[in-house]
């Protein structure tokens, strides 16, 4: 028999999303883990679950791309999910009417009300997650080291989403602002100390979370199979957080942003600021820079990244995130997925995994459930 997991979704329901034209999918299971044939639908189920909470998904995707095709036009997705309070309902869904297919269009019901927007989700729904397009993270540009750190310190502090919203709204009035011949210089002031308050609590946040991440890299060192890293925010803002009380950052990026209008009109853009930061991660043991080590070993480390961020995240709140790993246990030995399995079934939540083949999730024990995945049909695999 399964042991109840804290956060976990029992339900899960799928209207005209992706390749589903009517799914519903039941389990109780700690370790789920979906299998089949490339395409056959297995992400879309992931993606369908990360839009459970505030943002747009593991892909990004704009909501007019999630419609199937040949069907309504919209889509649905709702969940029946055990949380530490107890049971919640959520559903949001996208009717086909918004312009650009993006935001206002979204609805979201939790308990059969509905909400104003999709932030009341993260109060629910604490989710982190990797995908393969994640998998040359430290290679690529700052701005995804960027948003993976961002999401890491959401799923700790559900209220960071909402200032990095608020802090890209005001800086995109500003800039357009600045675009004008004759810029009202009283509204410049009042929208900078927005974008002041603002940047200072997000880079407070990102430093707490930090901290937090690294203590619980620290405590599982020793016994993790996954490498150990040094994680720290490369950022001006940041810098001055750490080091000077909130209220004098505040008025010293108002400074900066005062002084810089001039180079911001010409660039076009806000030159500095904590949109500018970077996620700096170095592999412990071999102390090297994350990007510098081979693919193998940048997987290995995200794994281990987001495995104590989870623990992190269980330690302040008291409920581990759920975990949605894509083509997570393709490239590991068969004795790094028994350990992978092993550390999600000790976090308590839900994980929902994807692979092409049964067998890497072989080990996945009383805990866990195998769904066999083929053409937007979903099946509970049979035992040998």
């Amino acid at each position: 028999m399964t042991q109840s997991p804290t956060l976990a979704i029992r339900r899960l329901t799928l209207t005209d999303f992706r390749n589903y034209a009517a799914l519903r999918l039941e389990t109780g299971a700690r370790l789920v883990a979906l299998t089949g044939a490339n395409g056959a639908g297995k992400t879309n189920i992931l993606e369908a679950i990360s839009l459970l909470s505030p943002g747009r998904g593991l892909r990004g995707a704009s909501f007019d791309e999630l419609p199937r095709q040949g069907g309504s036009g919209s889509w649905a997705i709702a969940a029946e999910i055990e949380a530490e309070h107890g049971p919640v309902s959520l559903g949001t869904a996208w009717n086909g009417q918004a312009e650009g297919g993006d935001g206002a269009g979204r609805q979201v019901v939790i308990d059969g009300e509905a909400q104003k927007s999709a932030g009341p989700l993260g109060e629910h729904m604490r989710l982190l997650w990797l995908t393969p397009a994640q998998d040359r993270l430290f290679a690529g540009p700052a701005s995804d080291r960027r948003r993976f750190l961002d999401r890491l310190v959401t799923a700790f502090d559900p209220e960071h989403g909402a200032r990095i919203t608020v802090f890209e709204k005001v800086m995109r009035e500003r800039n357009l602002l600045l675009e004008e011949t004759r810029p009202d210089g009283t509204w410049l002031t009042s929208l900078e100390a927005h974008m002041a308050e603002a940047a200072v609590a997000i880079s407070a946040a990102r430093l707490v979370g930090l901290e937090a991440l690294q203590t619980h890299i620290g405590e599982g060192r020793e016994t993790s199979s996954f490498p150990w890293a040094e994680v720290a925010v490369e950022g001006e803002i940041e810098a001055l957080v750490a080091h000077k009380p909130a209220v004098q950052v505040e008025d010293e990026y108002r400074r900066i942003l005062t002084d810089s209008r001039g180079l911001d009109r010409a660039a076009g853009r806000t030159l500095r600021g904590p949109h500018r930061s970077d996620l700096d991660v170095v592999h412990g043991p071999r102390k090297m820079a994350a990007g510098q080590c081979s693919t193998g070993e940048q997987k290995a480390l995200l794994i281990g990244l987001v495995l104590a961020q989870a623990r992190a995240v269980k330690a302040g709140a008291g409920v581990a995130p759920i975990l949605l790993l894509d083509e997570v246990a393709a490239h590991l030995d068969r004795a790094r997925r028994k350990s992978l399995l092993e550390a999600l079934t000790a976090l308590g939540s839900q994980s929902w995994m994807t692979g092409t083949d049964a067998s890497l999730f072989e080990a996945i024990g009383e805990t866990g459930a195998i769904f066999q995945v083929e053409d937007g049909r979903v099946s509970e695999a049979m035992e040998d």
